[in-house]
């Protein structure tokens, strides 16, 4: 079966250098927030070209973090998208703020047109978190308009995005802070959780570090409440020595495949959507578009043909059964992101698929029944 992501092939690559690592960290006798945690926020940091980066146990923390930092709070408003992991809402909904969904463009991004209309009719709308979805920049130049328009607080969810750009400029740079992932399936990944904060405001970094650390301002000295979500010095030192070293190797190969599939997918039974122009996408995800009746036949004819496959995402954020009793708004319709809901498939995109199953799957999506 040629997967979506295969873990196993990847250890077989980094094996060597991860078990020095883990080795270096264990003998250190210093496991959490120590110099290991340091350098990589640095590294991060330098990579992202912006100040700041602080390390946190997850994503989803990132974001709710982030979103706290800026002073957000319970009913505030937060324009933010109907398509994406749902982590990216949940961390507006923990902070008891309410998300306001706005539509998608045809690649799945937040449409920061419709966010403009809605800021502009909406001044209680004071936060937005848009999405830097399957990979793609958002147009960068356009949300720094938005924020520097409306004088919105923007966090950027940059969990599918590292290495993304927009005509230059990497995505997470247009807003006050970013958030990222290092989930094992995203670019830079972990071998298991952790996310950061990046931002060029010093405060707020200082106060993100606050947060993640019960918040401590010193050491048994709590200001705020807090949160415990540490990035720890294991998974730290694995993505600073092992993973961001390979980060653009990595990149270099999903966009390879990706590339190869623009180029050579001709079924007109499917949609091959490609990328916003002026978006150098990191392809987190290879998303194409089927006919919503037929997606589960797609499905099952690349399982058949021994070509794994997945949906991101199947059911819009505001159908979500977790989200009954929580309040939350919508902005015009979500047609398009409804539509993009019921008809994505995402084809394997991952730095160690091999020249010929690159081949295979795009066979198994020609033959497909038009």
């Amino acid at each position: 079966m040629i997967l979506l992501n295969d873990f196993k092939r990847q250890w077989e690559d980094i094996k060597r250098a991860a078990i020095a690592v883990f080795s270096t960290v264990g003998e250190s006798g210093w496991y959490v927030l120590g110099q290991e945690v340091r350098q990589f926020e640095t590294a991060l940091a330098g990579y992202w070209g912006l100040p700041h980066a602080v390390g946190v146990a997850s994503g989803l923390d990132a974001i709710e973090i982030a979103l706290k930092a800026l002073g957000c709070k319970a009913g505030d408003r937060v324009l933010t998208t109907p398509l994406s992991a749902f982590a990216t809402t949940l961390a507006i909904i923990k902070l008891g703020a309410i998300p306001v969904f706005v539509d998608t463009d045809d690649f799945g991004l937040i449409d920061l047109e419709l966010c403009r209309l809605a800021l502009r009719a909406r001044p209680d709308i004071r936060f937005v978190v848009p999405v830097h979805l399957y990979g793609h920049a958002l147009n960068m130049q356009a949300l720094r308009m938005l924020r520097e328009e409306f004088d919105c607080r923007i966090v950027e969810d940059c969990a599918q995005s590292i290495g993304s750009s927009h005509n230059g400029i990497m995505s997470g740079c247009a807003g006050h802070m970013a958030a990222t992932s290092f989930y094992p399936t995203k670019n830079l990944g972990a071998i298991g959780d952790g996310g950061a904060i990046l931002t060029a405001d010093e405060p707020l970094a200082r106060s993100a570090r606050v947060m993640r650390d019960y918040g401590q301002t010193e050491k048994y000295r709590h200001d705020i409440v807090g949160y415990n979500s540490r990035l720890d010095e294991l998974q730290a030192s694995l993505l600073h020595r092992v993973a961001l070293a390979k980060l653009e190797c990595w990149l270099e190969a999903r966009r390879m495949v990706a590339q190869k599939y623009l180029a050579e997918i001709i079924n007109p039974a499917i949609q091959v959507v490609g990328a916003p122009t002026a978006s150098n996408s990191c392809w987190h995800l290879f998303p194409v578009l089927v006919e919503p009746a037929r997606k589960r036949e797609l499905m099952a004819w690349l399982g058949s043909h021994g070509v794994a496959c997945g949906e991101h995402y199947p059911v819009p954020i505001p159908e979500q059964r977790a989200l009954t009793g929580c309040p939350f708004e919508v902005v015009g319709g979500l047609r398009t992101a409804y539509r993009i809901c019921s008809s994505e498939v995402s084809l394997p995109i991952h730095p160690y698929l091999r020249a010929e199953e690159t081949s295979r799957v795009i066979d198994a999506c020609n033959s497909w029944k038009r």
